[in-house]
């Protein structure tokens, strides 16, 4: 591999047809400082990164940078693709056909944002997400690349019941299947593996949202926990858990969930659990919903009392992430897109609040967008990377996220995007 150290007019060794993309502004996921160079793109997979200038081979198509920043593809790790821009309850009366429609939308608009990759953290109906993934994967619909989950596993008067005493029950209202006790939670794990999806969702927490329960306390109690996790192992499926309260977080780890989301009211217990456990474990406190209900002024229906909850909520995860740092545990910006509060195609905007609020660098965010988003992703040293042998995920920025990570959240501003090498996006074109 020609290193950015080389002199101008490194040649990068010519296999077969591709893209080569030159005259860039390297940023490459690890970290290290921008250089310029060019980029070689074979198949799927980026073949070589130079510095300076590189001569083109037979056949190859070559994109002029003129100087923007090549960057890898940005990662999604809490995605509600059947989240449609809609409350809560609104997603139980929507009916199945035009629930595809919309999420089919929504990965598109996903992709067009500059997110070529998202690890799915509930979909609104059972099959949503296995169906979407593999109209992405089969190339019938562009969408980034897909983990698909079903529907969070609550409890009765959890995160998403919002069923009400006097009227019709439904066991899977909202965005959430309601299940008690352990072998009802066997039950819908099992009907969702047989569906096939990559993940499983808990909601070990309450909420400030749909739930009968505060975020510091925990209705899931640990038998259901542990019923869950048995039809995982057993399954070869992953699990994440929205989890507010430092005991939820607790039984999280305790259980081996990999991914966990929110954490806001962590105590040392919780933190201590998280750091044993930081070389398997990612957490995704998705502050955007947080934040943009903190500052509701009167929008949605959102009650000053409810304002003031928010605000607590988000100065208690602003400092439980910094002690977080401190203890070097993988923090990832992101989640929770899909309400009428948190639109889709505004993901970036997380990335703009762990430097605002959080106290992150552009280049830390940058990182934890792309390199540990490939590592959650189950793509580590793959996904998230410009380096030789990484899959070709990768958008072409005009200016410098480094500088403005505001950019991103400007759709207009990304001149290219490109996902498993194929472009979605050419540099002066609309998207594909």
């Amino acid at each position: 591999m020609p290193s950015p150290d080389q002199p101008c007019g490194a040649r990068i060794p010519a296999e077969m047809s591709g893209h080569l993309i030159t005259n860039v502004r390297i940023l490459d996921g690890t970290g290290r400082e921008p250089f310029a160079g060019a980029v070689r793109v074979d198949g799927n997979r980026v073949a070589d990164v130079a510095a300076g200038p590189v001569a083109a081979r037979p056949g190859e198509r070559v994109i002029d940078g003129r100087g923007a920043t090549l960057m890898p593809g940005l990662i999604e790790p809490h995605a509600h693709l059947s989240f449609t821009d809609i409350t809560s309850y609104e997603m139980t009366r929507l009916p199945p056909e035009e629930h595809l429609l919309a999420t089919l939308r929504n990965a598109r608009t996903m992709l067009d944002s500059g997110y070529t990759s998202a690890l799915s953290a509930a979909a609104a109906k059972p099959r949503l997400d296995v169906v979407v993934k593999r109209e992405i994967e089969a190339g019938r619909f562009p969408g980034p690349r897909l983990l698909a989950n079903g529907p969070e596993i609550t409890v009765t008067g959890g995160l998403g019941d919002s069923n009400l005493l006097h009227l019709p029950y439904h066991e899977t209202p909202t965005f959430c299947w309601v299940a008690d006790g352990p072998d009802a939670i066997r039950r819908v794990c099992r009907l969702l593996a047989r569906e096939g999806v990559d993940l499983l969702k808990l909601n070990l927490s309450g909420d400030l949202g749909t739930s009968a329960w505060s975020s510091e306390l925990t209705p899931m109690a640990e038998a259901e926990v542990a019923a869950a996790m048995e039809v995982a192992r057993a399954g070869g499926l992953r699990v994440c858990a929205h989890c507010r309260s430092g005991d939820s977080v607790r039984l999280a780890v305790k259980h081996g969930i990999e991914v966990i989301y929110h954490a806001n009211y962590c105590d040392e217990a919780a933190l201590d659990a998280l750091e044993g456990a930081r070389d398997r474990v990612f957490v995704a406190p998705a502050l955007g919903i947080t934040y943009n209900l903190s500052q509701a002024n009167g929008q949605w229906g959102v009650t000053p009392e409810r304002v003031q909850g928010f605000e607590r909520e988000l100065a208690a995860s602003v400092e439980t992430i910094a002690r977080m740092r401190k203890r070097g545990i993988r923090v990832l910006p992101g989640g929770d897109y899909g309400f009428v509060y948190t639109p889709h195609g505004t993901y970036a905007r997380d990335l703009w609040l762990f430097v605002k609020l959080l106290g992150f660098s552009a280049m830390e965010t940058l990182v934890a967008a792309t390199r540990l988003g490939g590592e959650i992703m189950g793509h580590p040293g793959e996904l998230g990377l410009v380096k030789p042998g990484a899959l070709a995920d990768l958008l072409l920025v005009d200016g410098d996220p480094l500088a403005d990570i505001a950019i991103l959240q400007d759709r207009g501003a990304i001149r290219m995007i490109m996902k498993d090498g194929v472009l979605h996006k050419s540099p002066g074109s609309a998207p594909a």
